[in-house]
């Protein structure tokens, strides 16, 4: 049952925190979703808490085409309190133009720390 539950954790982050443009609807995700000192880490940069983590998403989808969507592209794994999430962006309805992986450290069911890596 965790497991289902954390998983879902990750699938709702993709959803409601990635794919989110307007920053105070994603920072209300953000506050559900994630641990009040969790971290988010990208290969070269990291930030802590709620404020940086939705400042570091806006900065991610200010690079992205408005018609960019991330997608989940194959079931996440959880493995006791860490998940893995395979994902895709690209315009809606079309092949993913970059693909990669979010790796979730869970504590109390909440992202402790998230690290995103690009293929």
């Amino acid at each position: 049952m965790g497991d289902t539950v954390l998983a879902s954790v990750m699938e709702e982050n993709l959803k409601r925190v990635w794919n989110e443009r307007d920053s105070a609807i994603r920072l209300k995700a953000i506050e559900k979703l994630y641990a009040s000192d969790s971290g988010l880490f990208h290969v070269g940069h990291q930030t802590y808490g709620h404020e940086a983590t939705n400042n570091s998403v806006t900065g991610v989808l200010k690079q992205m085409p408005e018609d960019f969507v991330f997608r989940l592209l194959k079931p996440v794994v959880i493995n006791n309190d860490i998940g893995r999430l395979i994902w895709g962006i690209g315009p809606a309805g079309k092949p993913p133009v970059q693909t990669g992986m979010d790796i979730a450290v869970f504590r109390n069911q909440k992202i402790q720390a998230l690290y995103v890596f690009l293929d």
